[in-house]
């Protein structure tokens, strides 16, 4: 079973914790992992975009010129896709980008995240995580004094307002909760910040 080391908000050592075997020590499955990405990256894309193609173009109902006699090379419409003001060859036109994602793919996806972040020393692990009021001064404080790398996911157990509010307007910090962690949020961070509680929610949510 993987041990961590259980951290004070100082950077010091209080305690060492297990961790279950099944979330945070598997070997990781990069092809689940590829997929939940794919997907989830797919279903942020609006598939708003939409171009003309020459039948929706206005104009270009006579022929330019005639077929023959006139030295240049054959047109029927002006507004061809090889002329400037023409429709769009394979114009795209609004549709749905969106895949889905079993439930077991992604929790797979998540575990092996969470287990490759362990095994690469990348997962920190704090007794607790309180401020007292908003203030961004606090938890660069904190982030410094735990070593953080300059792109720190923060997860914590339930969303406190003063951790998040510290903790926006650092570049490259972000916090989120148990109940809405993804698999490209993980991957995206070089450290990831949770808390001893925190810990235990995963492993009650993803056991």
């Amino acid at each position: 079973m993987p041990k961590v080391d259980v951290i004070n908000v100082k950077g010091e050592k209080v305690e060492e914790l297990t961790l279950k075997d099944d979330i945070f020590g598997i070997e990781p499955n990069e092809a689940a992992v590829h997929q939940v990405v794919v997907a989830q990256l797919a279903n942020k894309r609006q598939g708003t975009q939409s171009a003309k193609t020459r039948s929706e173009v206005r104009g270009g109902g006579k022929k330019p010129w005639r077929q023959k006699g006139t030295g240049r090379a054959r047109a029927g419409s002006i507004r061809s896709p090889l002329w400037k003001g023409g429709g769009v060859i394979f114009a795209p036109k609004p549709r749905d980008y969106s895949k889905k994602v079993n439930k077991k793919m992604n929790r797979l996806a998540i575990k092996s995240v969470l287990s490759s972040k362990v095994a690469d020393s990348e997962f920190l692990v704090l007794d607790a995580l309180s401020i007292e009021a908003p203030k961004t001064k606090e938890m660069v404080n904190v982030l410094e004094n735990i070593k953080a790398a300059k792109k720190t996911l923060i997860l914590v157990k339930d969303l406190d307002e003063n951790v998040y509010k510290s903790a926006r307007n650092i570049p490259g910090v972000k916090t989120v909760t148990v109940e809405t962690i993804n698999v490209y949020d993980l991957l995206d961070c070089d450290c990831l910040v949770t808390t001893k509680d925190s810990v235990e929610k995963i492993e009650e949510v993803y056991a």
